[in-house]
């Protein structure tokens, strides 16, 4: 099983939302914070982090917030993820299953490396799109 850091999980979210967002307009952490159930103080730390990582820029003043430093379509999830959780050579190397580890996590960068924040936020938009509510009175 692939297990996320909530630092992790929160940072892809808040991409993700700021993915949905126009291009070129700041959002507000209270606002991401709110629509992705993050806890603002905690959002703060992961955006300042992100922005040194060059994933978000920010904006200051009563405009302000917080944009992608660049195109969703050109940062990838695993980008992300290296960066957020920086594990490089965690895994014991004299291990009867590290042959089996390696493989791992080389199918899952395949699949993060192989998808982009424009790709998901499109894809996630179409599906909502297509649900209609089935209300029965």
């Amino acid at each position: 099983m692939f297990n996320l850091s909530v630092k992790a999980e929160y940072a892809l979210q808040a991409i993700f939302d700021l993915a949905l967002q126009k291009p070129g307009v700041p959002i507000k952490i209270a606002d991401i914070a709110e629509r992705q159930h993050i806890p603002q103080k905690f959002l703060e730390l992961i955006l300042a982090s992100l922005k040194q990582g060059g994933f978000v820029e920010s904006r200051r003043g009563a405009e302000g917030g917080y944009l992608l430093a660049r195109a969703s379509n050109t940062i990838s999830i695993g980008d992300v993820l290296r960066f957020v959780e920086n594990k490089k050579g965690r895994r014991r190397t004299e291990s009867p299953f590290a042959d089996l580890w390696r493989q791992v996590d080389s199918n899952i960068a395949d699949v993060t490396d192989g998808t982009n924040f424009g790709d998901l936020a499109r894809s996630w938009q179409e599906k909502r799109a297509k649900y209609v509510a089935d209300w029965v009175i």
